[in-house]
């Protein structure tokens, strides 16, 4: 049976395509973790050689495990696909298939065997250095050699780089624009990914003699400072408490470690507790390593270490306990380890993550990450653990971090006396792991629409007020951008019972703006001195039919919008 496309995968195919339409570039298309970028990448090939014969496509990433992934995804929804593989980790080098499947290292000096390539697909974009030194910028220079009118286009979960911020913006950047993005967020609440949980551990690593070194910390000194034996035993003493616990208990545990040898010496210290463990690090054979991931898949291995090389290229949806043991400040990389745990596995309803390296403080919630390079706002709400002995009141919760606002923990249900709940001050670091754990609910009395004119060169959009009590809490959509702003604004207009197509323009979207449903509600959080729009949901019936003129009735103290008038009010846009 042929495999279906879920509809925002249908749209990330569609979203390339309106793409290439507008504007000559290289977009980039962003999925999270278990989003299902292999079936996507498989539609795009066979639907480009399906419409245009002549067609050559090259797929190329730097994993062994992603390269064949990606083939066998086409050939189950294509079984007689022109494709083959060129990579000297499997042992082929089909360099003349009409849809090649390469391995960067096997292919960056092999550019003349493969020839003339119409569009190349990357997947795992976020690895791609702009040095034009490097392997991809060797690629990518020789195929444009070739073919001049080359078609670059990248896929990934993360479009930034460490150091070097958002793949599209900056000196040197290969891609252009985001031609489509699904919020990591957005495939939890839709039951696409599992709900991660967080909790709040007693043993924690000191950092403070670890130098930093290319955007991240010093390798052998992160290692030296964390792989210590009596940590070690202290953090696999939790880490088995928490995967062993009543009612709660975890089938596979995932480590992310500090190095090599903190890897075994945690391996050794779980299976000195009666589990078994292995280690896989990129020294690992590739026939040990693929028994390996294939016993601890069939559930014949409780408990997995590794040296980061499990970040990308690996599916392993049985992982419901996660451990944090390697601290990072690249938010890529803490994106990429927690997105292993998110993957669905019948049985599974969420996934533990144990924050022993304070990655979760340091960069926030996985679905609201600020890319590097990019300010954060004028603070976050912090955060608070509920309490894992018993209270004044004998009562006992859980150890989950939670946003310090919430009165009750929405893991175990405990309830927080009034006074205990923690003002909300500016701790950027201090959140929990997903951005929605500290929103709100508020009801919408009514809500308007401007017409808001674009700055410095940007596209005009449409500026949303939902109007609570007297005052408006303000959010942006973008009918006539593309990229993430265009995404977000269709999935807006469809949520609220808008008909295809999308609006295009902004003037469109308030022509047609009697096809929507009235915002019931709004979800929020905390954003500095604003309140950030979450989620806007929507009503039952459709109210946005102009009203009959009245003359007796006073203007209201909001500006109207007329004849494409801009608010007169807009000193808050954030763009």
């Amino acid at each position: 049976m042929m495999l279906q496309l879920r509809d925002y995968q249908r749209a990330a195919v569609d979203g390339l395509y309106d793409y290439w339409r507008e504007q000559p570039g290289s977009p980039l298309i962003v999925l999270p973790t278990g989003g299902g970028k292999s079936l996507v990448l498989g539609t795009i090939c066979k639907e480009l050689i399906e419409g245009w014969p002549d067609m050559r496509v090259l797929v190329v990433t730097h994993v062994r495990e992603l390269i064949l992934s990606n083939y066998q995804e086409l050939l189950n929804i294509w079984p007689f696909a022109p494709a083959g593989i060129f990579s000297a980790g499997v042992g082929r080098r089909d360099a003349k298939a009409q849809i090649v499947f390469g391995g960067v290292q096997t292919i960056a000096n092999k550019v003349e065997q493969i020839g003339h390539i119409d569009v190349v697909l990357v997947d795992e974009a976020h690895l791609m250095p702009r040095n034009s030194e490097t392997q991809y910028g060797k690629l990518i220079e020789g195929l444009r050699a070739i073919n001049p009118d080359l078609k670059l286009v990248g896929l990934t979960a993360t479009p930034y780089r460490l150091g070097e911020g958002l793949l599209t913006e900056g000196d040197g950047a290969l891609f252009d624009d985001i031609c489509f993005e699904k919020p990591i967020g957005e495939m939890i609440e839709e039951g696409y990914l599992c709900r991660p949980i967080s909790k709040g551990m007693a043993t924690a690593f000191d950092l403070s003699g670890v130098g930093k070194q290319g955007g991240d910390y010093k390798q052998n000194a992160l290692q030296a400072a964390i792989d210590k034996d009596d940590i070690t035993a202290s953090v696999v003493d939790e880490i088995v408490t928490y995967g062993t616990a009543s009612g709660a208990e975890r089938k596979a545990w995932l480590c992310f470690c500090s190095g090599v040898e903190h890897a075994r010496h945690m391996r050794d210290e779980i299976r000195s507790r009666g589990f078994s463990c292995e280690t896989v690090t990129g020294d690992t054979p590739t026939g040990e390593r693929d028994r390996i991931l294939a016993d601890f898949k069939a559930g014949n291995i409780r408990a997995l270490t590794n040296n980061s090389v499990l970040t990308t290229g690996t599916n392993l949806p049985i992982i419901d306990l996660v451990a944090f043991c390697r601290p990072t400040l690249s938010a890529g990389l803490y994106v990429q380890m927690a997105g292993r745990g998110l993957r669905l596995y019948p049985g599974k309803e969420n996934c533990l993550f144990l924050d022993f390296a304070g990655v979760v403080r340091k960069h926030g919630p996985i679905d609201a990450v600020t890319p590097p390079g990019m300010k954060k706002g004028d603070g976050e709400a912090p955060v608070k653990q509920c309490p894992q002995e018993p209270d004044d009141r004998g009562l006992v919760g859980c150890g989950s971090l939670i946003h310090a606002s919430l009165h009750t923990c929405p893991d175990c249900g405990y309830e927080f006396p009034v006074d205990e709940t923690p003002k909300i001050s500016a701790q950027a670091e201090d959140v929990p792991m997903l951005s929605k754990d500290n929103a709100s609910t508020r009801q919408v009395e009514r809500r308007t629409f401007a017409y808001h004119e674009g700055k410095g060169g940007k596209q005009d959009s449409v500026k949303v007020s939902y109007w609570v009590g007297m005052s408006p809490i303000n959010e942006w959509l973008g009918p006539a951008h593309t990229g993430f702003f265009k995404s977000k604004s269709d999935r807006w207009w469809r949520k609220h019972g808008g008909q295809a197509p999308f609006p295009k323009t902004v003037l469109e979207f308030m022509e047609r703006q009697n096809e929507l449903l009235p915002t019931g509600e709004i979800v929020v959080k905390p954003n500095g001195k604003y309140w950030e729009v979450v989620d806007a949901i929507a009503g039952v019936a459709n109210d946005n039919v102009p009203k009959a003129s009245n003359d007796n009735e006073p203007a209201p103290h909001y500006a109207r919008v007329s004849a494409g008038l801009a608010d007169v009010l807009d000193d808050d846009i954030p763009f």
